[in-house]
């Protein structure tokens, strides 16, 4: 399959700026829009003129409202800018995140406050911003899910082979035949609880390998409030994934 090149592109349409996913694909005939839980995606056939595409992206700028709206995705959110105080979600709690010129690169943690530290004349310094936050947010997955594995993982007598993170386009959590756990990226962002109820739902399908009634009651005895965690996905998962790209600059693969 031929690969695509992905960017960002902006268009100033009727009710504010539009940020698209742009997909360069050599094979495409003609500018496409679509819409998923990562956000707007705007297909470019090669050769395709930026005023081709921002003329084509007003002319369905109503349409693409509507579709970004029904995902609860209708909040623009602003492209991270070095040099450009920003906020991050970490474990449901918003954080000021800071710049500062330094030899090397590096990420400061500190309650309320993220601090990336970057060269002053380095290269590609938003892809450097980018790793920075993909490495941090990872290791704080982690340290939750390992609290979670070791609560939970004795109660039901089973544990999985292996704990893997990685962005997920739309699934939150899954367990392969090799009884390997894969988390979604973005439940770094969200609250622990939250996690840990991803946690205990593929930690069931240890047991119960389907969605029947006695693999929601296998749950339900991981994690009493999994009902709850699993609503409060269905309400802000599709904007958490979003967050996530723009902090990461890297779309889901699967």
């Amino acid at each position: 399959m031929p690969a695509m090149q992905q960017d960002w592109f902006e268009v100033a349409a009727p009710g504010g700026m539009l940020r698209l996913r742009r997909a360069v694909h050599p094979r495409a005939r003609r500018l496409r829009l679509s819409v998923d839980i990562n956000g707007a995606r705007l297909t470019w056939p090669p050769g395709t003129q930026p005023a081709q595409a921002q003329a084509f992206v007003r002319q369905h700028a109503a349409w693409l409202r509507q579709k970004l709206s029904e995902l609860h995705l209708d909040e623009i959110v602003p492209a991270l800018r070095v040099g450009h105080p920003d906020q991050l979600h970490l474990r449901g709690e918003s954080l000021h995140l800071r710049w500062r010129e330094g030899r090397f690169p590096a990420l400061v943690h500190a309650p309320g406050n993220v601090q990336l530290q970057l060269p002053a004349h380095g290269a590609r310094p938003l892809a450097l911003a980018h790793g920075l936050l993909r490495g941090f947010l990872e290791s704080e997955l982690r340290r939750d899910a390992a609290r979670a594995l070791n609560t939970l993982v004795p109660h039901l007598g089973l544990a999985p082979n292996a704990l893997q993170v990685r962005p997920l386009k739309s699934l939150w959590g899954s367990l392969d035949t090799r009884d390997r756990i894969t988390l979604d990226l973005a439940l770094a962002l969200a609250p622990p609880a939250v996690a840990r109820y991803v946690v205990a739902h593929e930690l069931a399908h240890l047991r119960v390998r389907n969605h029947s009634a006695r693999f929601w009651a296998q749950v339900q005895a991981l994690d009493r409030d999994f009902a709850q965690q699993r609503e409060w996905l269905r309400e802000h998962g599709a904007q958490l994934k979003l967050e996530l790209m723009r902090l990461i600059g890297t779309p889901a693969r699967g």
